[in-house]
C-alpha cells in the first residue's frame, strides 16, 4: 500500500480537536526530533499526554491514528498525566530515549516525578535484548534463504535494536552519540564483540545496498552480535553513580 501524506501539524491539529482542554502535551521524540533523522526513512514517534482518556475518545482517534500509520509512522503513544509521571520505573529505556531526544509540538512535557533508575534500566535492557534475540531467531526461521525477506528483517529490526544499544551505553555511564554507527561501535567496544554486521545494516537503513551474496553472512553476524550482547548484559553490573 502506498503511503499517504499526513504532516505533524495536521496530527497535532486533530489531536487538539479530539482531546480539547484535556490535552497536556504532544511531543515528537527519537531520531525524527534530532539531526540524525533520515527523510522518508525515520519514523516520527509521537508522545501524547492527556489529563483523561476514555473509550469514546479512543474511538474518535481511530481515523487520525489510521491516517498517521498509513503515512508510515507508528501510532501515537498516549499516556494520561498520572501514568506518565508514574511509569518511568517500568519503561526506563523508553523514557530515557524520550527525555534525551524530544521536541515539544504542543503544550508541555511535565518532568516532575519522572526519574530513570539504573537498576530498573539494567533489568529492562537485558530483558529487551533477550527478547529481541529470540524474535530475531524466529524471524530468521521464517525468512529462510529468501534474500529479500532477510534484508527486510534487518531493516525493520534496526530501529528497536538502537534503543537497546543506547540503553547499554547509559548503563556504562556514557551519553549515547547521535550517529547510529557511532552508537553501534561504542557498544561493541564495551561489550567486546564484532559490530561489522550492525554497521552494514545501519548503511542499509540509510539506503546503501547490501549485495545479495553477502546478506546471509550479515544476518548471521547480526544475530551472533545480539547473542554476545545478551551475555554481556547478563554479567554486567551498572556503576552505582551512573
Amino acid at each position: 500500500m502506498a503511503k499517504t501524506s499526513m504532516s505533524l501539524d495536521t496530527l497535532v491539529t486533530q489531536l487538539r480537536a479530539v482531546h480539547g482542554p484535556d490535552l497536556v502535551g504532544v511531543v515528537l521524540y527519537g531520531s525524527a526530533a534530532s539531526d540524525e533523522a533520515v527523510e522518508g526513512r525515520s519514523d516520527k514517534n509521537v508522545l501524547v499526554i492527556v489529563n483523561a482518556l476514555s473509550m469514546d475518545v479512543l474511538r474518535k482517534l481511530a481515523q487520525t491514528a489510521r491516517a498517521w500509520q498509513e503515512a508510515g509512522n507508528p501510532p501515537p503513544l498516549i499516556f494520561t498525566l498520572e501514568e506518565w509521571r508514574r511509569s518511568s520505573d517500568i519503561f526506563p529505556m523508553e523514557y530515557a530515549d524520550i527525555l534525551e531526544r524530544n521536541r515539544v509540538l504542543e503544550g508541555t512535557m511535565p518532568l516532575d516525578g519522572v526519574h530513570i533508575d539504573m537498576a530498573h534500566l539494567r533489568l529492562q535492557t537485558e530483558q529487551e535484548a533477550m527478547g529481541k534475540m529470540l524474535r530475531l531467531r524466529r524471524a530468521v526461521m521464517t525468512a529462510g534463504t529468501d534474500t529479500a525477506r532477510q534484508q527486510e528483517l534487518l531493516r525493520a529490526s534496526f530501529s528497536a535494536l538502537l534503543v537497546i544499544f543506547r540503553a547499554v551505553l547509559r548503563l556504562h555511564g556514557v551519553q549515547p552519540p547521535r550517529d547510529a554507527v557511532a552508537v553501534v561501535q561504542a557498544v561493541g567496544t564495551r561489550g567486546g564483540f564484532d559490530v561489522s554486521a550492525f554497521e552494514q545494516v545501519a548503511g542499509l537503513v540509510r539506503g546503501r545496498a547490501i549485495p545479495d551474496r553477502e546478506t546471509d553472512a550479515v544476518l548471521a553476524g547480526y544475530v551472533r552480535g545480539m547473542d554476545d550482547l545478551v551475555h554481556h548484559l547478563d554479567r554486567f553490573a551498572p556503576p552505582a553513580a551512573a
